[in-house]
């Protein structure tokens, strides 16, 4: 899978509805309302780059009171968790 991060930029007024109709969309796996520059990110995931403009042009960038998006998309994931099991990578648990 492919992932995409689309920030977004909404009519105040309609954010929270914005927020749900965008979650409501296939491909999108989590919206989130954030401070900053734009109003939402959206957690965007497909099989194949190309369905990057169904889900983000042609359906997110549609719904009433969204006004812009940027889209990037993620070329690698990290997290805490996926590095602390890199770092116990060989050792012993009963080695302490």
């Amino acid at each position: 899978m492919i992932t995409a991060l689309a920030s977004i930029i909404v009519d105040s007024s309609r954010i929270p509805e914005v927020a749900q109709e965008i979650a409501d969309i296939p491909g999108v796996e989590t919206v989130y309302s954030v401070t900053g520059d734009v109003d939402l990110v959206a957690i965007v995931t497909v099989r194949r780059h190309e369905e990057f403009a169904g889900v983000i042009a042609d359906r997110i960038g549609k719904v009433e009171g969204v006004l812009d998006t940027t889209t990037n998309i993620a070329f690698a994931a990290y997290s805490a968790r996926d590095l602390g099991e890199g770092f116990s990578l060989g050792e012993d648990p009963a080695a302490g």
